[in-house]
């Protein structure tokens, strides 16, 4: 069969006179069958002439995603570094608390402690707690401070962030073996 013949036995387009073709009328099964084909056709062009446009829709959003990343990024480190903070600052807290001689000197010491390394650090915290365990201050005892830190995420409530989250952190710090239990301060020597 030639195309010429192919083309006078083809059922033409819905609504279109293919007797005149040589061929007889459409069925309407026929006819469904070339509708779909056309509504594939159509799908296909239009998707063909839509090339390219995910390209300039990510150059779009790009900058978008990045800036978003960022924020995410920095309220993370935020986060991380006040909990570092805030562990050191127990630490730094516990040693001052061991070296004094007396439990109430070591307590108002570990308070001053935490506060002042928490200031010196940049945490800006709403509520600070600092607990301190003494333990008598006996010499190869330890002593223990619980420092617990209120900080705002306040900025960070888009991304689902709790807007105050409480940190806190615990060191223990050995008081000193060898030093001496009591202090002569009423002079007498020479």
């Amino acid at each position: 069969m030639t195309a010429k013949q192919h083309l006078a036995t083809a059922p033409g387009p819905a609504g279109t006179n293919s007797a005149r073709r040589g061929g007889s009328p459409a069925s309407p099964s026929a006819r469904r069958v070339w509708s779909r084909k056309a509504a594939a056709r159509g799908w296909l062009a239009w998707w063909r002439a839509d090339r390219g446009s995910v390209a300039a829709e990510v150059t779009l959003m790009a900058p978008l995603l990045i800036l978003l990343l960022v924020f995410v990024a920095v309220v993370i480190h935020r986060g991380v570094d006040a909990r570092l903070r805030v562990n050191d600052a127990a630490h730094q807290a516990a040693r001052a608390a061991s070296i004094e001689r007396s439990g109430p000197a070591a307590v108002t010491a570990a308070r001053s402690a935490a506060a002042s390394a928490l200031a010196a650090a940049g945490v800006a915290c709403q509520s600070l707690g600092v607990e301190t365990a003494t333990g008598g201050l006996v010499p190869g005892g330890t002593v223990t401070v619980t420092v617990w830190c209120t900080v705002d995420f306040s900025d960070a409530l888009l991304l689902g962030v709790a807007d105050q989250k409480r940190l806190s952190a615990t060191a223990n710090e050995p008081v000193d073996t060898w030093r001496s239990i009591t202090v002569n301060t009423a002079g007498g020597g020479r």
